[in-house]
């Protein structure tokens, strides 16, 4: 048996479902009401995912949460790159999350912090790919769109809402906001899916 034959039999290697007309890959976001608006009925893989809010704690995490356990589970790394917060390990744990599958790091400049994503998403190594404050001109969101349909992992870019109004070549842009009832969120762009607003109780 081949390299590439033993590779691709090893079940630690992860393969997203394939949904939707177009073929694309998805994994299940965890909520039905957000899976049907979504296209390929879930989270888009090798594309870039812009997640807005206006301040973090709102239940962003949760809303991934399903996502990256299913990441974790398939023995995939979960990389979080300048994340606002320390993730703490026994909550991850208690969500069922594989603590030992994250990995955390805090480049010292923007220019690294674009880098050291753009570099994950391309290498294929990591399942899904978490960037806060990575803001930065148009060509490196590009870029990072680039990487990420090369690594075809799930590539989640968190930004605040005042960049709503700029253009981007994120295939998916969600504004999260506290409800009543847990999350609000906005579709404000998705590529082969619906826009529009709906609630999840989180």
């Amino acid at each position: 048996m081949s390299g590439l034959e033993a590779l691709l039999r090893d079940p630690r290697v992860f393969r997203p479902r394939r949904g939707g007309a177009s073929g694309a890959s998805s994994l299940s976001t965890g909520f039905e009401a957000l899976d049907r608006v979504l296209p390929g009925g879930g989270w888009p893989t090798g594309v870039l995912i812009e997640l807005l809010a206006g301040r973090w704690g709102v239940g962003e995490l949760r809303l991934i949460m399903p996502a990256l356990v299913s990441v974790s589970r398939a023995g995939r790394w979960v990389l979080w790159v300048s994340p606002p917060h320390v993730p703490y390990a026994p909550a991850l744990a208690a969500m069922g999350l594989d603590p030992g599958c994250c990995i955390v790091t805090r480049p010292d400049s923007r220019e690294e912090r674009i880098w050291t994503v753009e570099q994950a998403l391309r290498s294929g190594a990591c399942g899904a790919v978490l960037a806060w404050h990575c803001e930065g001109a148009a060509r490196h969101a590009r870029r990072l769109q680039l990487a990420a349909e090369a690594g075809q992992a799930l590539a989640l870019r968190f930004r605040p809402p005042s960049s709503a109004g700029s253009r981007s070549p994120a295939a998916l842009r969600l504004l999260l906001q506290a409800s009543g009832t847990g999350l609000h969120i906005d579709i404000l762009k998705s590529r082969g899916g619906q826009t529009g607003g709906l609630e999840l109780n989180i």
